[in-house]
Protein backbone atom coordinates (compact mmCIF):
# COMPACT_ATOMS: atom_id res chain seq x y z
CA UNK A 1 0.00 0.00 0.00
CA UNK A 2 1.29 3.23 -1.08
CA UNK A 3 1.66 5.86 1.63
CA UNK A 4 -1.11 8.93 1.41
CA UNK A 5 1.48 11.74 0.88
CA UNK A 6 2.97 10.40 -1.76
CA UNK A 7 0.79 11.94 -5.21
CA UNK A 8 1.54 15.15 -3.10
CA UNK A 9 5.64 14.52 -2.93
CA UNK A 10 5.01 13.36 -7.06
CA UNK A 11 3.72 16.75 -7.72
CA UNK A 12 6.28 18.78 -5.29
CA UNK A 13 9.01 16.99 -7.18
CA UNK A 14 7.19 17.43 -10.43
CA UNK A 15 6.97 21.59 -9.90
CA UNK A 16 10.64 21.80 -8.95
CA UNK A 17 11.64 20.05 -11.62
CA UNK A 18 9.67 22.31 -14.50
CA UNK A 19 10.97 25.61 -12.79
CA UNK A 20 14.57 23.99 -12.88
CA UNK A 21 13.78 23.88 -16.72
CA UNK A 22 12.27 27.08 -17.20
CA UNK A 23 15.44 28.71 -15.68
CA UNK A 24 18.06 26.63 -17.86
CA UNK A 25 16.23 27.13 -20.76
CA UNK A 26 16.04 31.05 -19.87
CA UNK A 27 19.98 30.96 -19.82
CA UNK A 28 20.63 29.41 -22.79
CA UNK A 29 18.25 31.49 -24.57
CA UNK A 30 19.80 33.82 -23.28
CA UNK A 31 23.75 32.73 -24.57
CA UNK A 32 22.54 31.82 -27.68
CA UNK A 33 21.01 35.09 -28.28
CA UNK A 34 23.36 37.66 -27.00
CA UNK A 35 26.00 37.03 -29.13
CA UNK A 36 23.90 36.36 -32.22
CA UNK A 37 22.73 40.21 -31.81
CA UNK A 38 25.04 41.72 -32.76
CA UNK A 39 25.24 40.09 -36.00
CA UNK A 40 21.41 40.34 -36.78
CA UNK A 41 21.82 44.27 -36.00
CA UNK A 42 25.30 44.07 -38.66
CA UNK A 43 22.66 42.20 -41.40
CA UNK A 44 19.52 44.80 -41.24
CA UNK A 45 18.90 46.97 -44.31
CA UNK A 46 17.26 50.45 -42.18
CA UNK A 47 14.72 51.95 -44.30
CA UNK A 48 15.65 54.83 -46.61
CA UNK A 49 14.18 58.12 -44.60
CA UNK A 50 13.78 61.06 -47.10
CA UNK A 51 13.98 64.40 -45.70
CA UNK A 52 14.12 68.10 -46.97
CA UNK A 53 16.66 70.08 -45.44
CA UNK A 54 17.12 73.84 -45.08
CA UNK A 55 21.02 75.51 -45.34
CA UNK A 56 20.97 75.83 -41.68
CA UNK A 57 20.82 72.20 -41.07
CA UNK A 58 23.51 71.88 -43.63
CA UNK A 59 25.97 74.31 -42.18
CA UNK A 60 25.45 71.87 -38.99
CA UNK A 61 25.91 68.65 -40.05
CA UNK A 62 28.35 69.31 -43.27
CA UNK A 63 31.72 67.97 -40.55
CA UNK A 64 29.04 64.81 -40.20
CA UNK A 65 32.33 61.74 -41.02
CA UNK A 66 29.44 59.64 -42.12
CA UNK A 67 27.50 62.44 -44.42
CA UNK A 68 28.13 62.30 -48.28
CA UNK A 69 27.37 65.31 -49.64
CA UNK A 70 26.55 64.59 -53.58
CA UNK A 71 26.17 67.99 -55.82
CA UNK A 72 24.09 65.91 -58.90
CA UNK A 73 23.86 69.76 -61.13
CA UNK A 74 24.09 68.21 -64.65
CA UNK A 75 26.59 71.04 -65.95
CA UNK A 76 30.23 70.10 -64.22
CA UNK A 77 31.24 73.29 -64.77
CA UNK A 78 29.21 74.92 -61.68
CA UNK A 79 30.26 72.25 -59.51
CA UNK A 80 33.52 73.61 -60.81
CA UNK A 81 32.99 77.49 -59.79
CA UNK A 82 31.85 76.56 -56.57
CA UNK A 83 29.72 74.36 -55.08
CA UNK A 84 29.42 73.18 -50.73
CA UNK A 85 32.39 72.32 -48.88
CA UNK A 86 33.26 68.02 -49.39
CA UNK A 87 30.60 67.94 -52.08
CA UNK A 88 31.42 64.91 -54.84
CA UNK A 89 29.90 65.81 -58.28
CA UNK A 90 27.52 63.40 -59.84
CA UNK A 91 25.53 64.70 -62.19
CA UNK A 92 21.71 63.36 -62.39
CA UNK A 93 21.62 62.22 -65.83
CA UNK A 94 24.26 59.91 -65.08
CA UNK A 95 22.10 57.49 -63.50
CA UNK A 96 19.98 56.79 -66.99
CA UNK A 97 20.90 55.50 -70.36
CA UNK A 98 19.17 53.19 -73.34
CA UNK A 99 18.07 49.47 -72.39
CA UNK A 100 18.27 48.07 -75.31
CA UNK A 101 14.59 49.45 -76.03
CA UNK A 102 13.97 53.21 -74.87
CA UNK A 103 16.39 55.58 -73.92
CA UNK A 104 16.82 57.58 -70.60
CA UNK A 105 15.95 54.48 -68.24
CA UNK A 106 17.58 53.44 -64.92
CA UNK A 107 20.26 51.64 -65.30
CA UNK A 108 20.68 47.88 -63.94
CA UNK A 109 21.66 47.24 -60.36
CA UNK A 110 25.23 46.40 -60.81
CA UNK A 111 25.80 49.78 -62.60
CA UNK A 112 23.52 51.89 -59.96
CA UNK A 113 26.02 50.64 -57.17
CA UNK A 114 29.41 51.10 -59.45
CA UNK A 115 28.28 54.47 -59.50
CA UNK A 116 27.45 55.51 -56.03
CA UNK A 117 30.44 53.14 -55.05
CA UNK A 118 32.43 55.79 -56.83
CA UNK A 119 30.57 58.37 -55.22
CA UNK A 120 32.02 57.34 -52.20
CA UNK A 121 28.77 56.46 -50.59
CA UNK A 122 29.29 53.20 -48.70
CA UNK A 123 26.45 51.00 -46.71
CA UNK A 124 26.77 53.24 -44.09
CA UNK A 125 26.50 56.61 -45.52
CA UNK A 126 23.82 59.58 -44.68
CA UNK A 127 23.84 61.34 -47.89
CA UNK A 128 22.81 65.20 -48.60
CA UNK A 129 21.95 66.14 -52.49
CA UNK A 130 21.40 69.30 -53.62
CA UNK A 131 20.66 70.95 -57.02
CA UNK A 132 19.35 74.29 -58.23
CA UNK A 133 16.25 75.73 -59.68
CA UNK A 134 14.27 73.34 -61.58
CA UNK A 135 16.88 70.66 -61.52
CA UNK A 136 15.44 69.99 -57.88
CA UNK A 137 14.03 67.05 -59.82
CA UNK A 138 17.37 65.51 -60.32
CA UNK A 139 17.99 65.49 -56.39
CA UNK A 140 14.62 63.89 -55.91
CA UNK A 141 15.41 61.39 -58.51
CA UNK A 142 18.56 60.57 -56.99
CA UNK A 143 17.24 59.92 -53.34
CA UNK A 144 14.95 57.72 -55.19
CA UNK A 145 17.60 55.78 -56.28
CA UNK A 146 19.21 55.22 -53.42
CA UNK A 147 15.92 53.80 -51.51
CA UNK A 148 15.35 52.11 -54.86
CA UNK A 149 19.18 50.28 -54.06
CA UNK A 150 18.58 49.96 -50.38
CA UNK A 151 21.18 50.91 -48.45
CA UNK A 152 21.00 54.24 -47.30
CA UNK A 153 19.76 54.98 -43.97
CA UNK A 154 19.18 58.95 -44.42
CA UNK A 155 18.96 60.95 -47.01
CA UNK A 156 18.64 64.76 -47.34
CA UNK A 157 17.68 66.85 -49.55
CA UNK A 158 18.61 70.60 -49.74
CA UNK A 159 15.73 72.67 -50.34
CA UNK A 160 15.84 75.32 -52.53
CA UNK A 161 19.43 73.91 -53.89
CA UNK A 162 23.01 75.95 -54.38
CA UNK A 163 21.48 79.08 -54.74
CA UNK A 164 19.68 78.87 -51.74
CA UNK A 165 22.66 77.62 -49.48
CA UNK A 166 25.08 80.66 -51.21
CA UNK A 167 21.65 83.39 -50.46
CA UNK A 168 21.94 82.14 -46.73
CA UNK A 169 25.90 83.27 -47.17
CA UNK A 170 27.82 80.11 -46.14
CA UNK A 171 31.21 79.14 -47.17
CA UNK A 172 31.36 77.20 -50.66
CA UNK A 173 34.68 76.13 -52.01
CA UNK A 174 36.18 74.98 -55.57
CA UNK A 175 38.55 72.53 -54.05
CA UNK A 176 38.02 68.63 -54.68
CA UNK A 177 37.83 66.72 -51.81
CA UNK A 178 39.16 63.48 -51.23
CA UNK A 179 37.87 60.24 -50.04
CA UNK A 180 38.25 56.93 -50.14
CA UNK A 181 35.47 54.32 -52.16
CA UNK A 182 33.94 52.11 -49.07
CA UNK A 183 31.22 49.49 -50.05
CA UNK A 184 28.24 49.93 -50.99
CA UNK A 185 25.82 46.64 -51.77
CA UNK A 186 22.40 47.16 -53.59
CA UNK A 187 19.48 45.15 -51.97
CA UNK A 188 17.02 45.68 -55.15
CA UNK A 189 13.68 47.18 -53.53
CA UNK A 190 10.93 46.54 -55.65
CA UNK A 191 8.39 47.36 -53.67
CA UNK A 192 8.15 51.25 -54.45
CA UNK A 193 7.90 50.73 -58.38
CA UNK A 194 5.76 49.39 -60.47
CA UNK A 195 6.12 48.10 -64.31
CA UNK A 196 4.53 48.43 -67.61
CA UNK A 197 2.71 44.59 -66.96
CA UNK A 198 0.93 46.23 -63.53
CA UNK A 199 0.44 48.87 -65.20
CA UNK A 200 -1.88 47.48 -67.22
CA UNK A 201 -3.63 45.63 -64.81
CA UNK A 202 -4.01 48.70 -62.36
CA UNK A 203 -5.79 50.74 -64.95
CA UNK A 204 -9.77 52.01 -64.16
CA UNK A 205 -9.46 49.64 -60.71
CA UNK A 206 -11.02 51.49 -57.99
CA UNK A 207 -9.09 53.00 -54.85
CA UNK A 208 -6.20 53.15 -57.47
CA UNK A 209 -4.97 56.79 -58.65
CA UNK A 210 -2.80 57.85 -61.26
CA UNK A 211 -0.75 61.22 -60.58
CA UNK A 212 0.67 62.81 -63.34
CA UNK A 213 3.10 65.64 -62.52
CA UNK A 214 3.82 66.54 -66.44
CA UNK A 215 2.68 70.36 -67.97
CA UNK A 216 -1.03 70.30 -68.86
CA UNK A 217 -0.21 70.55 -72.68
CA UNK A 218 1.69 67.19 -72.46
CA UNK A 219 -0.99 65.92 -70.03
CA UNK A 220 -3.59 67.11 -72.21
CA UNK A 221 -1.97 65.76 -75.54
CA UNK A 222 -1.74 69.04 -77.40
CA UNK A 223 1.98 69.16 -77.54
CA UNK A 224 3.16 66.63 -80.17
CA UNK A 225 6.01 65.13 -78.64
CA UNK A 226 5.95 61.54 -77.85
CA UNK A 227 5.46 58.60 -80.56
CA UNK A 228 1.40 58.83 -79.03
CA UNK A 229 0.41 62.00 -76.94
CA UNK A 230 -2.08 62.24 -74.22
CA UNK A 231 -2.12 60.66 -70.39
CA UNK A 232 -2.90 57.21 -68.79
CA UNK A 233 -6.73 56.63 -68.96
CA UNK A 234 -8.45 58.42 -65.57
CA UNK A 235 -4.90 60.11 -64.61
CA UNK A 236 -5.21 63.20 -62.43
CA UNK A 237 -2.56 66.21 -64.09
CA UNK A 238 -0.96 68.11 -60.48
CA UNK A 239 1.94 69.65 -62.63
CA UNK A 240 5.30 69.34 -60.08
CA UNK A 241 5.78 72.99 -59.95
CA UNK A 242 2.67 73.45 -57.96
CA UNK A 243 4.51 71.69 -54.95
CA UNK A 244 6.64 74.74 -54.61
CA UNK A 245 7.12 78.12 -54.38
CA UNK A 246 8.43 78.35 -58.03
CA UNK A 247 11.31 79.96 -59.99
CA UNK A 248 11.48 83.41 -57.45
CA UNK A 249 12.28 81.06 -54.65
CA UNK A 250 14.53 78.55 -55.97
CA UNK A 251 11.54 75.74 -55.82
CA UNK A 252 11.35 75.47 -52.74
CA UNK A 253 9.14 73.53 -51.64
CA UNK A 254 5.58 74.79 -50.21
CA UNK A 255 4.33 74.17 -46.92
CA UNK A 256 2.96 70.43 -46.35
CA UNK A 257 -0.13 71.90 -45.28
CA UNK A 258 -0.38 73.89 -48.47
CA UNK A 259 0.37 70.52 -50.18
CA UNK A 260 -2.04 68.52 -48.48
CA UNK A 261 -5.05 71.29 -49.55
CA UNK A 262 -4.08 70.62 -52.88
CA UNK A 263 -4.32 67.07 -52.98
CA UNK A 264 -7.70 67.19 -51.09
CA UNK A 265 -9.11 69.42 -53.84
CA UNK A 266 -7.46 67.02 -56.18
CA UNK A 267 -9.17 64.16 -54.53
CA UNK A 268 -6.25 62.20 -53.55
CA UNK A 269 -6.60 59.83 -50.06
CA UNK A 270 -3.96 58.96 -48.25
CA UNK A 271 -5.97 55.18 -48.42
CA UNK A 272 -5.52 55.44 -52.40
CA UNK A 273 -3.16 53.32 -53.97
CA UNK A 274 -0.98 55.96 -55.91
CA UNK A 275 1.16 55.57 -58.77
CA UNK A 276 2.99 58.37 -59.66
CA UNK A 277 3.72 58.59 -63.56
CA UNK A 278 5.73 61.55 -65.98
CA UNK A 279 7.40 61.24 -69.27
CA UNK A 280 10.95 59.88 -67.86
CA UNK A 281 10.46 58.68 -64.27
CA UNK A 282 12.40 61.99 -63.24
CA UNK A 283 9.37 64.48 -62.67
CA UNK A 284 7.84 61.51 -60.80
CA UNK A 285 10.66 61.10 -58.20
CA UNK A 286 9.23 65.17 -56.53
CA UNK A 287 6.32 63.73 -55.73
CA UNK A 288 6.72 60.37 -54.35
CA UNK A 289 9.00 61.53 -51.97
CA UNK A 290 6.80 64.03 -51.03
CA UNK A 291 3.91 62.07 -50.82
CA UNK A 292 5.58 59.28 -48.96
CA UNK A 293 7.96 60.25 -46.75
CA UNK A 294 6.84 64.19 -45.85
CA UNK A 295 3.15 63.78 -46.08
CA UNK A 296 3.22 59.61 -44.79
CA UNK A 297 0.52 58.61 -47.36
CA UNK A 298 1.21 54.58 -46.61
CA UNK A 299 1.13 53.42 -50.67
CA UNK A 300 3.02 55.55 -53.17
CA UNK A 301 4.87 53.98 -56.02
CA UNK A 302 6.52 55.27 -59.19
CA UNK A 303 6.27 53.91 -62.71
CA UNK A 304 10.15 54.44 -64.04
CA UNK A 305 9.04 53.72 -67.77
CA UNK A 306 6.61 56.54 -67.31
CA UNK A 307 4.90 57.73 -70.82
CA UNK A 308 8.15 57.27 -72.59
CA UNK A 309 7.28 53.78 -72.39
CA UNK A 310 3.61 53.66 -72.48
CA UNK A 311 3.51 55.40 -75.52
CA UNK A 312 5.58 53.31 -77.29
CA UNK A 313 2.81 50.22 -77.18
CA UNK A 314 -0.02 51.67 -79.74
CA UNK A 315 -2.31 49.12 -78.17
CA UNK A 316 -2.53 50.30 -74.76
CA UNK A 317 -5.25 52.94 -73.97
CA UNK A 318 -4.99 56.77 -73.84
CA UNK A 319 -7.03 59.73 -73.27
CA UNK A 320 -6.26 63.15 -74.06
CA UNK A 321 -7.84 66.34 -72.57
CA UNK A 322 -7.82 68.21 -69.13
CA UNK A 323 -9.21 64.98 -67.30
CA UNK A 324 -10.42 64.97 -64.31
Amino acid sequence: MKPRHAPRLFKGIQFWQSKWFAFFASLLAFAIVIPLSPFFHAQATTPARIQFVSPAWVAQHQQDPNLRILDVRINPLDYINGHIPNAVHIADNTFRGPNGQLPIQYWETSKLQSLFTQAGVTNNSNVLIYSDGPDLLGATMVAYLLERSGRAANVAILDGGFNQYKAAQLPTTKAFPRYELGQFTVEDNPAIRVSLDRVKTLIGKPGVVFIDPRPAALFTGEQDLFIRNGHIPGAKNIPWPTFTLGTDKGFQLKSLSEIEQLLQQRGIRKSDDIIVTCSTGREATLQYVVLKHLLGYPKVRIYEGAWTEYSSHPDLPLETGAGT
